[in-house]
């Protein structure tokens, strides 16, 4: 008889402690605890939790740990939590720059355990940037600090944004930028290293053995061969043409009215956008509730929910919990992938 894998264990990041982090933690553990095929721990203060918990009405007991291991015995019957308090009480729909070093902590704590082997995989809560950058943080966000980090650690990283929802993988080539720096910004070299980074580790992640890639224009129509615009015929088409040169399975560009629905998703495996909108709008019209981010191009599995801190919904009950639910499941999910490889 075959021994059953143990189920793959993930660490959690509080994210801003006055959003909504705490409460879709707790509606997860509801939902998720009696799954046998995964666990998950939280890093974070576990007095302010169960304070949290408590006026949230719901009915998730906490048990301290120590290390990561203690979790999966704990996690049927208990929310485990690595404890991480905070220097000062948050507030429950506000931010302050006092409980930064806290979030990054947990941020810092999780990634250790991902590159020493405690977990297999790190999910993390939204953060409240002006929060961090008060606090002297100095990163864009939560990617460009993971792979600082795991630089700081020795490997190597090359990340990548990408959104899942449903059947769709899109992937932002340029992201938190103005729109009118899209042109300035945008490069043969900046599409063609972040192609092979998803061709690989949608092979390595998600068992894709030849990956398709799908790219937009970045023009209406796609330029419409130059009457709407040039970057596709000086930008985007040679650097696909490099693309197919090395193997990789690529169409483009395509027009990007067109290019999302269902139809046309059923022709490739992700798709990658010029600009920040052109990814996120049809990943939350097919799904606002339940899209995941996934960063590809890091020496470990990162996943987090697809919305922001919503400070006004903390606290109140109404956090829908299906997007940090997900992300759970899709970075339990490529663990196994892995594993059974």
């Amino acid at each position: 008889m075959t021994a059953r894998r143990e189920a793959p264990l993930l660490a959690v990041t509080i994210g801003e402690p006055g959003g909504i982090g705490p409460d879709i933690t707790a509606e997860a553990w509801l939902a998720l605890r009696s799954d046998p095929d995964l666990a998950f721990f939280l890093i974070g203060d576990s007095a302010y939790l169960d304070e949290r918990f408590s006026r949230l009405g719901a009915a998730v007991p906490i048990r301290k740990i120590a290390l990561p291991a203690e979790a999966r015995g704990i996690f049927p019957t208990a929310l485990p939590v690595i404890d991480l308090p905070f220097a000062r009480r948050p507030d429950i729909g506000r931010f302050t720059a006092e409980t930064a070093g806290t979030v990054i902590g947990a941020i810092d704590m999780a990634v250790a355990m991902a590159l020493e082997g405690d977990v297999v995989a790190i999910v993390t809560n939204p953060i409240q940037k002006e929060a961090l950058y008060a606090a002297g943080f100095t990163y864009q966000g939560h990617t460009d600090y993971l792979a600082h980090l795991a630089l700081r650690h020795g490997h190597q990283a090359d990340p990548v944004m990408m959104l899942c929802a449903q059947d769709l993988r899109a992937i932002p080539i340029t992201v938190h930028i103005a729109l009118a720096e899209v042109p300035r910004q945008l490069s043969g070299d900046l599409i063609i290293r972040q192609a092979r980074v998803v061709s690989h580790d949608l092979k390595r992640r998600f068992g894709i053995a030849s990956p398709r890639l799908a790219f937009t224009g970045l023009n209406p129509h796609a330029g419409e061969n130059g009457a709407m615009g040039l970057e596709e015929q000086t930008i985007i088409a040679p650097a696909l043409a490099q693309l197919r040169a090395e193997g990789l399975i690529v169409q483009g560009p395509l027009p990007a009215d067109t290019a999302f629905h269902a139809e046309a998703r059923a022709q490739y495996d992700a798709i990658l956008c010029m600009y920040h909108d052109q990814a996120l709008i049809p990943v939350k019209t097919l799904d606002f509730h339940g899209g995941v981010n996934c960063t590809l191009g890091l020496p470990f599995i990162r996943t987090s929910p697809d919305h922001g801190t919503a400070l006004s919904l903390a606290g109140s009950g109404k956090a829908n919990p299906r997007s940090l639910m997900a992300a759970i499941s899709l970075a339990a999910d490529i663990a196994r992938r892995g594993a059974a490889a």
